[in-house]
């Protein structure tokens, strides 16, 4: 039996990997942008919410590919930086951005601040676009808090700092095994293969 095809619409690897392997089991045959010809498209995230940049992405594959499509938005918040950066995550040190820029900018912010006052979440938003116009948004959130410094090397973007209480590590420390399971991304993802697995 054909395999229906999926889209994820990201250029970012490091998620794309991460998607393929929570979905590793799933009943689709799973492409990226650069599968279907689409590498490189820049896709404005104008979206006030994580929600919002989520469902642009996800609509905006969908009608130039015809394919059910995926788009995520993921960020970090920080309670005691008002829930910054939050949607501006990826480019919070600004343009050109990088990882490394983002994190000393962070550190930069919150120095001084005590261990109890840096608590803060990974937020995912996951929109699903069908063809036939209908629309899934799920939301998947890990708590945790902000390091004082980098530790590890696994992992992408805030991943060094983030410091996941219950292992008292970094993302970054943790590797893909644990962090597939308990991350925001996972999370979403698994509220999403519930709602798209065949009854």
């Amino acid at each position: 039996m054909k395999k229906e095809i999926l889209v994820i619409a990201t250029g970012n690897l490091h998620k794309l990997e991460e998607i393929k392997k929570i979905l590793a089991d799933f009943p689709y045959d799973i492409k990226s942008m650069k599968d279907v010809g689409l590498e490189g498209l820049e896709i404005i995230e104008d979206g006030s919410t994580f929600e919002e940049n989520a469902l642009i992405k996800a609509k905006t594959i969908m009608k130039k590919t015809g394919y059910m499509s995926i788009g995520d938005d993921s960020g970090l918040e920080v309670e005691a930086l008002n829930n910054q950066p939050g949607i501006y995550s990826a480019r919070f040190a600004g343009e050109p951005s990088n990882d490394e820029k983002n994190n000393q900018k962070l550190l930069a912010l919150m120095e001084g601040i005590p261990l109890e006052d840096r608590g803060g979440r990974f937020v995912c938003a996951m929109a699903v676009a069908f063809p036939n116009g209908e629309e899934i948004i799920l939301r998947g959130e890990c708590e945790g808090v902000i390091g004082f410094e980098k530790k590890g090397v696994n992992g992408f973007g805030y991943d060094p700092l983030f410091i996941v209480p219950q292992y008292n590590q970094t993302f970054a420390e943790l590797g893909s095994e644990i962090k597939n399971k308990i991350s925001h991304r996972a999370k979403a993802l698994e509220k999403l293969k519930k709602e798209l697995t065949p009854s």
